[in-house]
C-alpha cells in the first residue's frame, strides 16, 4: 500500500496562507515611521506665518516678499513671481519644470541683484513644488523663509494682488511655452513703473529702488 508523504505544515497547508499575511504585518511594522509622523517631521522644517516678525505685517520697511506660481495651459509651465510687500516690486521668471530645483534657482536668479539690506523674509504657500528643505533656500536667497497654511491664499495678499496684474498680460489658459523670456521682462517692467494709489502715486521702482516716500522724498 502506497504511504502517503506528510505535508510538512501538517494537515493544514492553508496555514502557508496566513504565515504570508503574519510575514507582511511584520515587515510593515519594521518601516520607520507612520505617515503622520512623516507629517511631523515635514511640518518641522518649515517656520508657519504667524510667526513672522510683527513688522512684515504692518508693511514698516523695505524687504519682506511674497511668492507664488502662475499655472498655465500646460500645468508643468509656470511663472514663479515675487513681490516686494511695501513697495509693490516684484520679479517674474518663466519655469520649464516644476520640481524643487527648478524653484530654487528660479527665485536664486530673481534676488541675485537684490541688495541684502533689501532681502528680510521671503513668504510662500504650501505648494509642494517648492519641496521641504526651506533652510537650503534661506541659503540660497538670503532669507528666512516662512510658509502659509494650506488654502489660505489671503494670507499673502500682495502676491496675489500681484499675480491678478500678471493675469491681465497672460490671461488663464495662456500657453507659457509660447512666451518668451523678453515677454516676462516687458510685463515686470511695466507692473514695475506703474503708479499706484496706496503708493501716493508713486511707481513700485520709485519706492523700491530708488528709494522715495509717500512725499517723494528719498528715504534712509
Amino acid at each position: 500500500m502506497k504511504a502517503h508523504r506528510r505535508h510538512p505544515l501538517g494537515e493544514a497547508p492553508e496555514l502557508k496562507t496566513q504565515l504570508r499575511r503574519i510575514g507582511a504585518k511584520g515587515k510593515y511594522r519594521r518601516k520607520r515611521g507612520t505617515k503622520k509622523r512623516e507629517q511631523d517631521r515635514d511640518e518641522g522644517k518649515i517656520k508657519r506665518i504667524d510667526t513672522r516678525p510683527p513688522v512684515v505685517e504692518t508693511r514698516g520697511r523695505i524687504g519682506d516678499w511674497e511668492g507664488d506660481t502662475i499655472i498655465g495651459k500646460d500645468k508643468l509651465k509656470r511663472l514663479a513671481t515675487s513681490v516686494e510687500r511695501k513697495s509693490g516690486y516684484g520679479r517674474i521668471t518663466r519655469l520649464g519644470a516644476v520640481s524643487m530645483a527648478a524653484m530654487h534657482e528660479a527665485l536664486e536668479r530673481q534676488f541675485r541683484d537684490i541688495p541684502k539690506k533689501k532681502r528680510h523674509t521671503y513668504t510662500y504657500d504650501s505648494g509642494t513644488e517648492l519641496g521641504q528643505e526651506d533652510a537650503m533656500l534661506e541659503r540660497r536667497i538670503g532669507m528666512a523663509v516662512y510658509r502659509a497654511y494650506p488654502y489660505h491664499s489671503w494670507e499673502r495678499g500682495s502676491n496675489e494682488n500681484w499675480n491678478g496684474l500678471i493675469r491681465d498680460f497672460f490671461p488663464k489658459g495662456t500657453d507659457f511655452a509660447t512666451i518668451t523670456d523678453e515677454d516676462v521682462r516687458r510685463v515686470e517692467k511695466n507692473l514695475n513703473h506703474r503708479p499706484r494709489k496706496r503708493l501716493d502715486y508713486l511707481t513700485p521702482h520709485e519706492v523700491f529702488v530708488l528709494g522715495k516716500g509717500p512725499t517723494g522724498a528719498v528715504q534712509t
